[in-house]
Parts: C-alpha cells; structure tokens; sequence
C-alpha cells in the first residue's frame, strides 16, 4: 500500500464516495467525460432530449503525465439520463438551474480524472504520498449560436484532497454530416497553486537526491479536442475523440512530470432509449414493483457459475442476506417489434450482515431488458431479464470487504450492477387472469468493479453475488 496524503482517508476511496447524490438522480444512466484536466462537458448533448435515457461504454487511452507513467487505459460504463431538471453526464451529475434554446446554467458535482495510477506507480513517484483522485462541486454556463458554442465553469474541491479552484473557459462548434456529427473545441483552464501543488508537486518530505522538492504554483493548461458521434440507426451511436493536453510551464517544469503534451483518445458507443416511445412519462404509463429476498453465496461462486447452473449454492459460513424494494417504468414496449421490452428501476435494499459488519442501505439503478418470446410463452409467459447499470452502497457489504481483505485488494461504495433473472407469469401458473401480470422468479444481485478496469469504480477487481427470490407485479 502507498502511503496517503491524509491518514484520515484510509477509508473507501474517493471514487467510492464520489457519487451518493448521483446514484440518488438516476432513473437510469450516464455519458462521457472527456477530457481528464479540462472538462466542459463536451458531449452533454448525445441523448435526443428531455426524459432520455441510455446505456454504453467507453474505452479510454490517455498518455499519464508523470515521468515513467506510460498510457493509462480506463474503461468507463455509461448509464445515461437527461431529465427536465436533473442530469447524469458519466462522472458528472446536476440540476439544471436554467435553461432556454440559448443558454443554459448548471450546477454539478464531478469526478476529477487526476492523480496518481491505482494499480502501477512509476519509479518517479516511489515514496510519495497518494495524490488521490478529487471531487469537484462547480456551477457551468452555456451560451449556444449557430457560429458556435461558448461556456465557462468553476470548480472547487470538495473531497478534502487538494481543496484547489479551477476556472475552464471553452468554445466548441457542431458540424454535421448526416449521421455524423463533429464537434472540435478548445479549452483553456485557470489552475490555482492548491490544485497544481497537489498533483504535481512534490513536498519537501518527499524529496529525494534524484527528486527535489518542487511548488508547481498556479498556472494555465489549455486542451484541443476533436470528438465524433455516429448513428448508427434511430438507438445506437458509436462515440469517438481525441485530445491533447498542454500543461503550465511551470507542472512541466515538476520533477516528476513529462514535458510533452499529454494525449487522449477515446471510443465507444451507446443505446439511446429515449429516440423511442418514452413510456415512462405518460399517464398511463404501468409501474412495475418487485420485493425481493436473498443470500449471499460462497465466495469464488461468481455471477458466470451461477447463470450456468454450476453453482447455485448460498453461502453456509458468514452468511448474509439482502431485502429490498425496486420500482420500474418501461421505456420500451415490444423493441422492433420483437418480444423485448426494457424497463428502468430504481431499487432500495437492505443489507443483514448478520453481526458480521454494520447493517447498511444499498441504492441501485439500472436498465433490464426482458425477453420473453418462448415457444411456451402463450401458455406461461417466462421472462428471462438482465438488467445493468450503477448500485452505491451505504456501506461496503460484508461479504465485498471480507473477500477483498483476503485478496488484498481495494473496495468501493460504487460499483457496477448485474440483476441476471427468470420469472414466469403467476396467473398462468394458477390460472387467474387478475395475477396475469405478476411474476414470481429467481434473480442475482451482483456487484463488481469489471475486473479493475475501470478508474470510476475505483479499479475494483472483485465484487458480491446474492441469489434472491422475487414476486414482481405490473400496476
């Protein structure tokens, strides 16, 4: 373990932390953060309006600007929501304060893509204390006209790291071209000497023969950014872009920095469910409540053993065991016309770590799609689900901490989430047509890092399964 740069954080990671207001917006989502030093929220604009919602990924390779840090890959889920009043843009999350055709003024909380790597320190940075990754509360202005687009920020850190100010200024234009759309933009970022010193300094007991202690001070970086969206068909776009870097001369002139630019490219793609029917926001719209109960299973019995069969057994030692509550509206009905429906939830559990651990609340968020076309389905309608999306925990359950203690690895509050499941129509079980849309099933409650690869999960490698019995019925 490296040492940390305030003893009093050896707790979760920041990016554990980073999201309990974000996680608390979701009815399901995210998009991307793009540029790691000077993020005006570039891309804001994927989703096709008002009540939009989707999913994706995006892959990240961003030149590290310490000396020896190499490329630093980072793989980033997107959950994406865009409300009328709130937002989930990746790593940022806010309320709109205002908005118009021309203008509009944010105010946000965002997690900051600095500091040192999580799994590989270069030899540069040997026996220095932990520069963490930082949380930023800030206010934004837009200001859009057909020459182009013109915005500001302020941001101030709230994580207690480097308590540093950031003021962004940018410009960005569209072009479009059919299916493609371009959008090239230049930033400039005004870095106070907190912010700079934190990440690119180096304390005087941190100072070595080869490493003198080094103040970086105030400064300006300014980032070029070209990035690209394609659509694919009326849901699906693919995302790309690339940016670089260029720090105050004074980081440069750190020990422990490199002195050229630093370079970052990006790509991935993401299902818009919003172009569709917004099912979700009518009157009308049915609302799906699921109880659930469940037990933790063994350690090592992991999510692709139990939807196998190959493993289905809960755990007989430190057993633990979840109760909650999810509430679903569809946003699709009949996906091309196929027997697809998707569904967003907002899910509340309860965690009995038995003694074990200190009890805590679990809030997920997430996308499920449900297919049920099967040759007995006219008979007993049988839905096999899988939903994905974001779960933060009040706490970090038991059986995560006591796993990842064994393995020596990280935890976080904020993970990935999976709820793999199959249920079958009750009423056509027992022949009521008034249960026709009540469903009892089995599901998996599983969280995870996805392998370590993703820095806005904290690189957690590891996670929990619980198998849970469900009865789900459609209002």
């Amino acid at each position: 373990m490296r040492p940390h740069s305030d003893p009093k954080k050896t707790g979760p990671r920041l990016t554990a932390m980073c999201k309990p207001l974000g996680a608390a917006m979701l009815a399901a989502g995210c998009l991307l953060a793009p540029v790691a030093h000077a993020n005006t929220d570039t891309l804001s604009d994927l989703l096709d309006g008002s009540g939009s919602a989707g999913l994706g990924f995006m892959v990240r390779a961003e030149q590290s600007p310490y000396v020896g840090g190499g490329v630093r890959y980072d793989l980033m889920p997107l959950y994406l929501y865009e409300g009328e009043r709130l937002f989930l843009h990746a790593s940022r999350v806010g309320v709109k304060v205002f908005k118009d055709e021309a203008q509009r003024v944010d105010l946000f909380i965002d997690q900051r893509f600095e500091g040192f790597s999580d799994d590989r320190l270069p030899a540069s940075l040997a026996g220095m204390a932990e520069r963490g990754s930082g949380l930023d509360a800030g206010v934004s202005w837009r200001y859009r006209q057909p020459w182009g687009t013109v915005k500001a920020e302020f941001v101030q850190d709230v994580s207690g790291f480097s308590r540093g100010r950031e003021v962004r200024l940018g410009y960005s234009h569209d072009w479009r071209s059919g299916r493609l759309t371009l959008r090239p933009s230049l930033t400039v970022a005004m870095r106070d000497a907190r912010l700079n010193n934190y990440y690119y300094g180096v304390r005087p007991d941190e100072a070595t023969a080869t490493r003198p202690a080094y103040a970086a001070g105030s400064g300006l970086n300014t980032t070029l950014g070209l990035y690209a969206s394609y659509a694919l068909s009326d849901g699906w776009r693919l995302l790309g872009g690339v940016s670089r870097t260029d720090l105050s001369g004074k980081v440069k002139d750190s020990p422990i920095v490199r002195k050229a630019a630093q370079t970052a490219v990006y790509f991935g793609a993401a299902y818009d469910f919003g172009t569709h029917k917004q099912h979700w926001a009518e009157e009308s719209s049915p609302t799906h409540v699921k109880v659930l109960y469940g037990k933790s299973t063994e350690d090592g019995c992991h999510l692709a053993k139990i939807i196998t069969l190959t493993c289905a057994s809960t755990a007989k030692v430190n057993s633990t065991r979840i109760a909650g509550v999810q509430i679903g509206k569809p946003f699709i009905e009949q996906l091309n016309g196929w027997p697809l429906d998707i569904v967003g939830y907002v899910g509340l559990l309860q965690h009995d770590d038995r003694g074990l651990a200190s009890n805590g609340l679990q809030l997920d968020a997430f996308m499920k799609a449900y297919y049920y076309g099967f040759p007995w389905s006219d008979r007993v309608k049988t839905r096999l689900g899988l939903g994905l999306g974001v779960s933060l925990a009040q706490r970090v359950p038991y059986s995560e901490s006591s796993s990842q203690a064994a393995r020596g690895r990280q935890t976080s509050r904020l993970l990935n989430y999976l709820d793999p499941s199959i249920d079958v129509s009750l009423g056509d079980l027992v022949g009521s047509r008034a249960l026709k849309n009540t469903y009892l099933g089995f599901g998996v409650s599983h969280r995870s890092g996805i392998f370590g690869a993703s820095r806005l999960l904290g690189n957690v490698n590891g996670g929990s399964n619980y198998i849970y019995t469900y009865l789900e019925t459609v209002l």
